[in-house]
């Protein structure tokens, strides 16, 4: 997400530090290609306008121009800036204080993404407050939507609502009674994606309001309609007075021009985003990290929230004794192959490491897979004792796992490598580490 734009903020940054010295003539060129950056991101062009005025009224002050280190401080006026754009964000969630359900109703434009984000706001809803959620299927419009949910519903062991013959705002309503009966605390309702010109469709959606009453209102919006979804953002907001946004499909947004525009047209912050198609894929948005993640200076705590995520101490301090002891081996590895599969796309994990976001590029994902079809063709024994691999054992695996020798060969190598850079880690050998670099890393062929 947002790579493009970051490529580009980066490398205009990267010019300015260059100068040494900074002087207004400078600075305000330099902005001026933030600016073409960020409507090449298709930020909104009055955004745009609004933010680059605010960060040169602060940049070609004394603030910059008596700094210390005046590229640095360009880059944190930008920062705050950028930050102060897309938030300030209120994760809290008001419930129902008089054991009434809290009701949450998703609206949005056909194909955003609004069934699968019931599902996953509801697991979210189910691990960070303990709600026992009911899902509302009241999208009667689209073939298989009922179906869909039901499917999630089952994944999350969670009962899904609905009602043959009725009409989405009596099926709403009537969840509302059944939530009672069933010791449901909290209603999402899925309604049906809609154009915020459809008149018919959108009195549809006062209807349900009028009629189920929710406390929360949120517009399921698809990162990838750039502009579209600022507009309809702004449609949907007019109509229903929302109370906030989920973003969708923004890690296969390149520009995230959305993203950095729908709260300053709208008013309404983004509250989540859904960052894969996993059910667990679904993050609270941190305009602060995403404004580091931005400017290339990394997102250590939104990385260190997946490792805890998915890691126990227990797990973590284990395999640290065993890097240190050059004890890892292909179980561990795979082990922990598997378990980063599940925080997210590797390129977004090392964008979240503070100047490592430049060597996604250097990043195959099919590297990974192919690791994993190597190691799972070796039977225990030989993953917990790599030094058993000769070379009739490395030819069965090869052929197991549909590779080369080579390839074989090459993991073994690269294993080697890393299980000796990862010991220094531990060690706190970081200036060997650091002429080492990463190129001897697994995942850099």
């Amino acid at each position: 997400m947002f790579e493009s734009l970051s490529e580009r903020l980066q490398g205009i940054f990267r010019k300015l530090g260059a100068r040494g010295k900074l002087t207004e003539s400078n600075i305000t060129e330099g902005l001026r290609e933030v600016r073409v950056a960020l409507l090449e991101a298709d930020v909104n062009y009055k955004v745009v306008k609004d933010f680059i005025d605010k960060v040169t009224q602060r940049a070609v002050g004394q603030e910059v121009i008596r700094s210390i280190t005046p590229s640095q401080q360009i880059i944190k006026i930008v920062s705050d800036e950028l930050t102060a754009l897309m938030g300030p964000v209120d994760h809290s969630i008001a419930f129902n204080a008089n054991n009434a359900p809290t009701v949450f109703m998703m609206v949005g434009l056909q194909g955003s993404g609004k069934t699968t984000s019931c599902a996953k706001f509801a697991k979210y809803l189910m691990k960070k407050y303990n709600r026992r959620p009911l899902l509302v299927a009241a999208d009667i419009q689209r073939p298989a939507a009922i179906e869909q949910l039901k499917v999630l519903g089952k994944q999350l062991d969670i009962p899904v609502f609905t009602k043959a013959g009725l009409q989405p705002p009596q099926i709403c309503h009537e969840s509302v009674k059944f939530a009672e009966q069933n010791m449901r605390d909290t209603i999402i309702l899925d309604t049906a994606g809609r154009l915020h010109v459809n008149q018919e469709l959108m009195d549809e959606l006062r209807d349900i309001k009028r009629r189920a009453v929710p406390q929360h209102i949120f517009l399921v919006s698809d990162a990838m309609t750039g502009q579209d979804a600022v507009n309809s953002a702004k449609e949907f907001n007019s109509a229903m007075d929302i109370t906030g946004v989920i973003m969708t499909k923004l890690d296969g947004d390149a520009r995230g021009g959305a993203a950095m525009s729908i709260k300053a047209i709208t008013g309404k912050p983004i509250k989540f985003t859904g960052v894969g198609e996993k059910i667990e894929n679904f993050e609270e948005f941190h305009p602060d990290r995403m404004a580091s993640r931005i400017l290339g200076m990394g997102d250590v705590v939104s990385l260190v929230e997946r490792v805890q995520q998915n890691i126990t101490s227990e797990e973590a301090d284990a395999l640290q004794l065993k890097m240190k002891k050059k004890e890892l081996n292909f179980q561990d590895f795979l082990e922990q192959l598997q378990k980063m599969k599940k925080m997210g796309p590797f390129k977004e994990l090392l964008g979240m490491i503070p100047g490592l976001g430049g060597m996604a590029d250097q990043v195959d994902e099919k590297e990974f897979k192919r690791f994993e079809a190597i190691i799972l063709s070796m039977t225990k024994q030989e993953r917990e004792h790599p030094e058993l691999l000769d070379g009739g054992r490395r030819k069965r695996i090869a052929i197991g796992s549909g590779s080369s020798i080579q390839a074989v060969n090459t993991l073994l190598k690269n294993f080697r490598d890393m299980k000796k850079m990862m010991s220094d880690l531990t060690k706190g050998k970081m200036g060997k580490l650091g002429k080492m670099g990463f190129g001897k890393m697994p995942f850099n062929q």
